[in-house]
């Protein structure tokens, strides 16, 4: 199957659902990224869910509405009593930040920075 991916920016982040189910507990969020590569030009939106507490508390810690995404899924159909219903779920939100971090000296002055072999 061709990998999915979408780029946009986080317009909407739900609040955080949890529960139990007869596997356990479950926690999953929903969230809506936007771009603008629909027909002219125009907004498109995608819905989107994340499954699992890890993966939950990784999104919401590093994501936030305004966030410009880079986001990786599957589409996932299921069958519940004759109806069927379709979600996209993602497995990958990389922010496209524009943030440089500081280089970080692999050998500071002093410590070993003889051992170079150039």
């Amino acid at each position: 199957m061709t990998e999915l991916k979408v780029t946009g920016t986080i317009k909407e982040i739900l609040p955080i659902q949890s529960g139990e189910s007869a596997k356990g507990q479950w926690k999953k969020v929903e969230f809506v990224v936007s771009n603008n590569e629909g027909y002219e030009g125009r907004e498109q939106l995608f819905f989107f869910q994340i499954f699992g507490a890890e993966k939950v508390d990784k999104f919401t810690k590093y994501n936030k509405v305004g966030d410009s995404v880079d986001v990786k899924f599957n589409i996932r159909t299921n069958e519940y009593k004759g109806k069927y219903f379709t979600n996209l779920e993602a497995w990958s939100v990389f922010g496209l930040s524009e943030k440089k971090s500081e280089p970080v000296e692999v050998y500071p002055e002093g410590e070993d920075s003889e051992i170079l072999p150039f």
